[in-house]
């Protein structure tokens, strides 16, 4: 069994009089990618400004490789990269020196960061924008040395605020696969309030809504938490609305075009079954048909309780 770098029990925490997360438990595993998913205000911050040390919590503990975040921060932190959503950039400097500065921040000692900034700057793609000042740089490649000084000191655990916030599309895509890559030898917290990007970069989800863990499993079982309920087929003569509704447990007809129709069902899975026998026997002559799967946008309303799950 996999062990955990990081673990959060119990955890709670208060602004006055107000609890911003309750109860908070889950685990973070030695690799991979840990996708912490909720709205904003739901209680990713929190929970990340506690496990990163930046606040106490009023309950609870946060742990990072066995260490006490709250009794014993500074050994906690030594195993710790965080890259907030705004990198901590100086735009004065070029990239060699802000990890310079970075490295002497993380206690390194000098005759090694040399090499620690060529294996940060190589992991994160930036060599050969080692004398660059910062501010000459694009928004892409700003955020690619914001991840190299999360890495600079070879943490443990690397927790990242809405890494992909405020880039163009390829950008995004740039920085999702430098995040598989950091993933590679090391765990990581993704934190973001934005279902694709989950989806596409992590191995694991917890979704944190109004303060309380409303899931926690892996990315698979997070997209097939709802059941689909829809079909698509595909026929050279279909009938009309109406006859599809005369076809017990079908409570919904949409046609997407002329021969494309989506059914929305109720029953279980004998209603394709049922499609495919009348599709013979009245010569609909149906070339295809298959189960979709529920959007995240519908597991997350479902999961967070703001919207009704059938709509």
């Amino acid at each position: 069994m996999e062990e955990s770098i990081a673990k959060i029990e119990n955890l709670s925490h208060r602004y006055s009089k107000d609890w911003a997360i309750r109860h908070i438990n889950f685990e973070i595993k030695n690799k991979g990618i840990l996708g912490l998913l909720g709205s904003n205000g739901a209680g990713k911050s929190t929970t990340m400004n506690i496990l990163c040390g930046v606040i106490n919590q009023t309950e609870g503990d946060a742990y990072i490789d066995g260490i006490n975040v709250r009794e014993n921060p500074v050994e906690a932190k030594k195993l710790i990269g965080f890259l907030p959503q705004k990198a901590p950039l100086h735009l004065e400097l070029t990239v060699d020196e802000y990890l310079t500065h970075c490295a002497h921040m993380r206690s390194i000692p000098n005759k090694e960061i040399k090499n620690a900034l060529t294996v940060a700057k190589t992991k994160c793609g930036i060599s050969h924008f080692s004398k660059r000042v910062l501010k000459n740089l694009s928004g892409g490649y700003q955020q690619r040395v914001g991840l190299a000084q999360a890495i600079i000191h070879n943490p443990k655990l690397v927790v990242l605020d809405e890494p992909t916030n405020g880039l163009d599309p390829n950008q995004i895509l740039e920085v999702r696969k430098l995040i598989k890559h950091i993933a590679e030898d090391r765990a990581v917290i993704l934190s973001t309030h934005i279902l694709s990007e989950v989806q596409a970069t992590c191995d694991t989800i917890v979704m944190v809504e109004h303060g309380k863990v409303v899931f926690k499993d892996s990315m698979y079982a997070f997209n097939n938490y709802i059941k689909p309920n829809t079909l698509m087929v595909y026929m050279e003569n279909p009938p009309d609305a109406e006859t599809f509704l005369a076809i017990p447990g079908i409570v919904n007809v949409d046609f997407v075009k002329k021969n494309s129709i989506r059914l929305t069902f109720n029953t279980g899975s004998e209603i394709t079954k049922s499609i495919i026998k009348l599709s013979i026997d009245k010569g609909w002559d149906m070339t295809e048909i298959h189960l979709e799967k529920s959007s995240l946008d519908a597991i997350f309303a479902q999961l967070s309780k703001k919207t009704d799950a059938s709509t």
